[in-house]
């Protein structure tokens, strides 16, 4: 595995209810059944100042925020190797997820995105609701900033913000960008 550089997304897993209930989600929703259930944007690599950790921003229910992940670990999953990105890809991917700080959390995305998966009606209101960046899931700002980086890890046609971490999780495993 390639050491974790910013703009690299990272994944890990969640332990608890929280993260059995979005394993489960995912899995109803045809994703598969992965160990990953929270993304992330490394902002920094790991420094003398922080052995073994890099420097993220990912989103919570408070808001996106810094935080410390482990660059290596039993549940830990980075796109290190496995995207190809240039310099300045990598630059305007931490821009974006620095801009994004603070963007709330919106538990709410994950039954929009349900929804449209099981054919729900109001396919048009969950679009507008989920392409709303107002608020995001943790893999819904993944995607946004490589996005706005011009950078499309999805292109499957599905609608800009219908992804989930076992997603980012399928894309890695799987080989890269579709």
């Amino acid at each position: 595995m390639a050491a974790p550089q910013p703009g690299d997304f990272g994944l890990v897993n969640i332990n608890g209810a929280a993260g059995t209930l979005i394993r489960i989600g995912q899995w109803l929703d045809g994703k598969g059944f992965r160990q990953y259930e929270h993304a992330f944007i490394v902002t920094e690599a790991e420094t003398p100042e922080h052995p073994g950790m890099v420097g993220a921003i990912a989103a919570f229910p408070g808001g996106a925020r810094h935080v410390l992940y482990p660059v290596d670990g039993p549940h830990m999953l980075y796109s290190s190797g496995h995207i190809p990105l240039t310099d300045e890809q990598r630059a305007a991917i931490v821009h974006w997820a620095t801009y994004y700080l603070g963007t709330p959390y919106s538990a709410a995305d994950y039954f929009a995105i349900a929804a449209h998966h099981l054919h729900l009606p109001g396919s048009a209101l969950l679009k507008d609701y989920v392409a709303d960046t107002g608020h995001m899931i943790c893999s819904q700002l993944v995607d946004r900033c490589y996005q706005e980086a011009g950078v499309r890890l999805f292109a499957d046609g599905r609608w800009p913000g219908f992804v989930v971490p076992a997603d980012l999780a399928n894309l890695i495993l799987t080989g890269g960008p579709r």
